[in-house]
């Protein structure tokens, strides 16, 4: 069943990449409906702070839905300070099992510093292989990237936004306006 109300919209590209003790996640600007670029300055990338502690989030697909994720995701970080891997899973359970949380279309990767995962409405809570993760339109060309270039010389932030101007070079619902936000694992 395809849902016609809102046809055609794409866009964001989100990496992440863990080195050397931090954690950099990345992500573009552009919102498209269909062949239009409806803005090209979007932030996806958003630093929450519940309990006093940082968690930096990323988030593709429909921007109401991922807010109503990060909301949640930040009460459940606020229930359980300091465990991000609890507040996740949390979170991916309610997502999966929710009658309203089901429907939302959106896909996050999360990070605290020292733990990063994927978040998806099927109920998953991926901790990624090669210490990258990467969502959205031009996931999977970032992640190709950032994945070459993570035995190379470059810290976290820089493998971070080489990727993602790689993918905004060939995916044409990803832009290089970038918002990027680097955490360290908290001592």
């Amino acid at each position: 069943m395809s849902d016609d109300r809102f046809p055609g919209w794409h866009g964001t590209t989100i990496v992440a990449v863990r080195k050397g003790g931090k954690v950099t996640v990345a992500g573009d600007g552009q919102v498209s409906l269909g062949q239009t670029v409806i803005k090209g300055s979007a932030r996806k990338v958003r630093r929450i702070s519940p309990g006093g502690r940082d968690v930096v989030c990323g988030f593709a697909g429909s921007t109401a839905d991922a807010f109503t994720l990060l909301e949640r995701l930040e009460k459940k970080l606020e229930a359980t300070p300091g465990q991000l891997q609890r507040a996740a899973v949390d979170l991916a359970k309610d997502w999966r099992t929710d009658k309203y949380l089901k429907n939302l279309e959106a896909m996050l990767i999360v990070t605290d510093g020292a733990d990063l995962y994927v978040i998806t409405g099927a109920g998953d809570v991926l901790e990624p292989e090669h210490d990258v993760a990467a969502i959205g339109s031009g996931g999977n060309f970032a992640l190709a990237a950032a994945r070459a270039l993570s035995d190379s010389d470059l810290d976290a932030e820089a493998i971070a936004r080489r990727a993602l101007t790689i993918a905004a070079e060939i995916c044409v619902y990803t832009n290089g306006n970038m918002t990027v936000e680097t955490i360290g694992a908290a001592a």
